[in-house]
């Protein structure tokens, strides 16, 4: 009987042990939840006190005062604007209208037989051009 006595109070120990373990590992996870929170408040308020601070920097207000300081710009006219009539000419056209595409007849007029056949024969080609059916 003694040896389930001790047996037990061998086990209440490591029990309470255990359990203690439990307890102080939770806090340790507790207190790193805090420190995070209060990390992610801290980088919040430098992010709001940032974008405070760049929407005082951009403000229209700000940017006219520093541009008209700055820069020697005027303001636009009326009269700076020239008529329609005053354009140039358009320029030739070099292809009548009806006449067919020349560079998509150059295209159309490339063998791709001949350029395949040749692809088979040279092996430092990409392979970009098929091969014919038929060869290998």
């Amino acid at each position: 009987m003694r040896f389930v006595h001790l047996f037990v109070i061998c086990a209440l120990i490591f029990g309470a042990a255990y359990v203690y373990r439990i307890k102080m590992e939770s806090t340790v996870r507790t207190e790193s939840v805090l420190r995070l929170r209060a990390d992610i408040r801290k980088e919040r308020d430098s992010i709001a006190a940032l974008k405070a601070e760049w929407a005082k920097l951009e403000s229209p207000k700000r940017l006219q005062e520093l541009a008209s300081r700055h820069l020697s710009l005027r303001p636009i006219e009326a009269m700076q604007y020239d008529s329609l009539k005053n354009l140039p000419p358009r320029p030739p056209s070099f292809v009548r209208p009806g006449d067919p595409d020349p560079i998509g007849t150059m295209i159309e007029s490339v063998d791709l037989e001949a350029l395949a056949k040749a692809a088979s024969e040279d092996e430092s080609l990409t392979g970009s051009i098929p091969k014919p059916e038929g060869a290998q």
